[in-house]
């Protein structure tokens, strides 16, 4: 399986440092919560099952509002790092639309997602 190495991951955040994303979205108390109380694996299994569902498929349902930014940190993650949405995913991962994603991308994307959360627990 393709993992997000160290430079793909800090070439990511300075493109989306340019635009203000990465610093525009933070967890807050409950979220972090949430996150200590159930564990980076568990928060794994979410991410992975989110990105399935909602945006590996070629064409997603509501492409573009499929994703909430609030009520789960895995969700204000996405935003965070731009794998929110096809458009999103086209601009910052280079992932073309209307092509099912592979396992391959599935899991960079949740590297980036979960790398976004480790980095905003304030550990």
């Amino acid at each position: 399986m393709a993992k997000l190495s160290d430079k793909d991951w800090n070439t990511l955040k300075k493109e989306l440092k340019k635009g203000g994303r990465f610093e525009k979205f933070s967890l807050g108390d409950p979220e972090k919560d949430y996150v200590t109380s159930r564990g980076m694996d568990i928060l794994r299994l979410h991410a992975t099952d989110f990105v399935n569902k909602r945006l590996a498929p070629a064409n997603p349902k509501n492409d573009g509002r499929q994703t909430p930014a609030k009520g789960h940190p895995v969700f204000i993650a996405q935003h965070a790092t731009g794998c929110n949405d096809r458009d999103s995913l086209e601009q910052f991962f280079d992932i073309k639309k209307g092509k099912e994603l592979s396992e391959a991308q599935v899991e960079k994307i949740v590297d980036a997602i979960l790398r976004w959360i480790a980095e905003h627990l304030d550990v």
